[in-house]
C-alpha cells in the first residue's frame, strides 16, 4: 500500500508546472492578469482536492483540466479581448483623430519569462512560441469560450479527444464537432497553429536595429522601407487601426508626441515569442514609461506593429517606469 499523498507533495511536484499552466490560462484569457489571478485559483482549488487525487491521470493533465474549468467559469462574465482590427472597423488614414476606448478589455501581450517561451527552455509544446505568438492569441478571442478550450487542449496541448470531453463536460462526438467548428473559424483569421516561428534571421535583426535607429533619431520616412506592404499599426486602447507603410509614417508624424531626435528610447524585451521594445518618451531629463511596442516579421520586413498603451504592463514586464541611461532605476 503506498502512503496517502499530501499537501506537501502537492506543492513540490506541482510547482515546476506553474509557467506552463500560466500560458495555458493565457491563452484562454488573452490576459497576463487574469490568467495569474486564474493560475492562484487553480493552485487553491488542486490543493484542496488533492487529498482526492487518484493518479488515474498524470498530475499535469489533472492541473490542466482544473485551469481549464477555473478559466470557462471566468469567462462566463467577461467578454472577449479584442485588438482593434478585431473589432470590425475599417482602417484610417494616419490624420484621423485618436480615439480611446477605456471600457473595452483590450488584449494583453505577455512576457516571454512568464509563459516559459524563451532560448534558454527546451522545445516543449505547452510553451512554443507558435502556440504564444500575439496573431494567434487575438485569433483566439473570436471563439466562444468552449471551442477555444477544445482547440487549446486538442491542437497546442495534444490532449485525446476524450480527455477533453472530460475536461470540458461533453462527448467525445461534440468535442470533434466543436474542433471542425473553431479550426474552420481560426482559419479565416490566423495562421495556422503548425506554421513554425523561426529565429529572427541576421537580416531580420538588421531590421531591427534600423527600426530603432529610425525611432530614436526621429528619421521617420525611412520607417516607409522597414515594412511590408500590408503592414497595420494598431494601439489598444485606440480605437483606430491603420495599414501601410504611408498610413503609419502618416500617423507617428501627426500623432506621435515625440517629434525630435531623442525624444523616443526603445529597450529592447521580448512578448509572445516575438521581438518586442519598452518605449520611453523624454521629459526633461529623463524618459518616462510610453508604451510596449510588439513587433511581427513577415520575410525580412516588419507587417504587424501591435503597441500597448497600458502602464501595468511595464510592471508585468519587470521594467522600470523610468529609463536614466544604460542602467534602470
Amino acid at each position: 500500500m503506498t502512503d496517502k499523498p499530501t499537501n506537501e507533495d502537492f506543492l513540490r511536484l506541482a510547482d515546476p508546472m506553474r509557467r506552463e499552466l500560466l500560458a495555458h490560462c493565457y491563452r484562454m484569457m488573452g490576459s497576463v492578469h487574469d490568467a495569474e489571478d486564474l493560475v492562484q485559483e487553480t493552485y487553491l482549488r488542486a490543493w484542496r482536492g488533492y487529498d482526492g487525487f487518484e493518479g488515474r491521470s498524470s498530475l499535469r493533465t489533472w492541473l490542466h483540466r482544473i485551469a481549464t474549468t477555473t478559466c470557462l467559469t471566468a469567462l462566463e462574465s467577461r467578454g472577449r479581448r479584442p485588438m482593434p482590427t478585431g473589432l470590425g472597423a475599417p482602417s484610417l488614414e494616419g490624420n484621423a483623430p485618436l480615439v480611446q476606448d477605456q471600457e473595452v478589455p483590450w488584449l494583453e501581450p505577455a512576457p516571454d519569462v512568464l509563459t516559459g517561451v524563451d532560448a534558454d527552455d527546451p522545445a516543449s509544446i505547452v510553451t512554443s512560441r507558435e502556440s504564444i505568438r500575439l496573431a494567434l492569441i487575438a485569433a483566439l478571442q473570436h471563439l466562444p469560450p468552449r471551442q477555444r478550450a477544445v482547440l487549446i487542449l486538442r491542437d497546442v496541448l495534444k490532449w485525446r479527444a476524450a480527455e477533453v470531453a472530460e475536461a470540458v463536460g461533453t462527448s467525445t462526438a461534440a468535442v470533434n464537432s466543436i474542433l471542425q467548428r473553431a479550426r474552420a473559424q481560426l482559419n479565416e483569421v490566423s495562421p495556422s497553429l503548425d506554421d513554425p516561428v523561426e529565429p529572427l534571421s541576421q537580416e531580420q535583426r538588421d531590421q531591427l536595429d534600423q527600426y530603432v535607429a529610425a525611432f530614436e533619431s526621429y528619421d521617420i520616412d525611412s520607417l516607409v522601407e522597414l515594412f511590408t506592404k500590408d503592414a497595420i499599426w494598431e494601439m489598444p486602447p485606440f480605437v483606430g487601426w491603420y495599414q501601410g507603410p504611408e498610413a503609419i509614417v502618416e500617423l507617428t508624424k501627426r500623432q506621435c508626441p515625440a517629434q525630435r531626435p531623442g525624444d523616443l528610447k526603445l529597450v529592447p524585451t521580448a512578448a509572445n515569442g516575438q521581438p518586442a521594445f519598452a518605449v520611453y518618451l523624454r521629459e526633461g531629463e529623463v524618459y518616462r514609461q510610453f508604451a510596449l511596442m510588439v513587433l511581427t516579421f513577415s520575410g525580412d520586413r516588419i507587417s504587424h506593429v501591435g503597441m500597448f498603451f497600458e502602464e501595468s504592463l511595464f510592471e508585468t514586464f519587470d521594467l522600470p517606469a523610468k529609463w536614466e541611461g544604460s542602467e534602470t532605476k
